[in-house]
């Protein structure tokens, strides 16, 4: 698996269903959120992308807002523990739900996380070589099959082992199903939404002129 996220996404409501209404996208409200959430930023518009890529390198953000739901992918959603993420993320935002999710597949790492009204619901990062660097809130209903075991990331027989009863990736890639509607690798539902048919708005960000000698 080669999939990598670090995303925010506020929604009013389902943000799956407001995705698979193939919603429009709203440049002046998209460039007011990102200089809202990034004012010390000097940004220049870039060629857009699509919701199938919000792995972005740190001197990029893409980001789009829809009605009823906004996208913003970026290097600040890429921590290792999402409840710490930088206050202003939350404390600007009117939406009901807000979701974070990030994965890094060169080390099987993923992350996620909800809040509602801006109360943290449920937050959990992990990796196999870190262990879980975080686990608060109950676990949502389609976490339960993979920590049950119902997906193992090895055989039965594998003397190794694994240090959880599931990939996290594979986790990582139902959560994109769960609260977006679309999936980025493995056995993908024909029916599911195709994320680059969801354009999000790039941005650089400059580099200030001056230096320090």
């Amino acid at each position: 698996m080669g999939a990598k996220t670090w995303m925010l996404v506020y929604s009013d409501g389902d943000a799956s269903e407001k995705f698979r209404n193939n919603p429009v996208l709203d440049r002046t409200s998209t460039d007011n959120l990102v200089n809202k959430l990034f004012p010390n930023e000097k940004l220049a518009t870039i060629d857009d992308g699509n919701l199938s890529y919000t792995c972005p390198p740190g001197n990029v953000i893409y980001a789009g807002c829809f009605a009823g739901v906004s996208v913003i992918a970026a290097k600040e959603f890429a921590g290792d523990y999402p409840s710490k993420l930088d206050d202003r993320f939350i404390a600007h935002a009117h939406s009901q739900f807000i979701y974070l999710h990030a994965m890094h597949s060169v080390v099987d790492w993923f992350a996620f996380a909800k809040w509602e009204k801006g109360k943290i619901l449920r937050s959990l990062s992990l990796s196999p070589d870190s262990g879980v660097l975080e686990d608060l809130g109950t676990k949502l209903s389609f976490e339960k099959a993979y920590w049950e075991g119902m997906y193992p990331a090895t055989e039965p027989d594998d003397e190794n082992g694994y240090p959880f009863p599931f990939h996290p990736l594979e986790l990582g890639e139902e959560v994109l199903k769960a609260f977006f509607g679309y999936q980025l690798e493995g056995a993908i539902d024909a029916g599911l939404l195709e994320p680059e048919k969801i354009p999000l708005v790039g941005y650089k960000r400059k580099k200030p002129w001056w230096k320090i000698w």
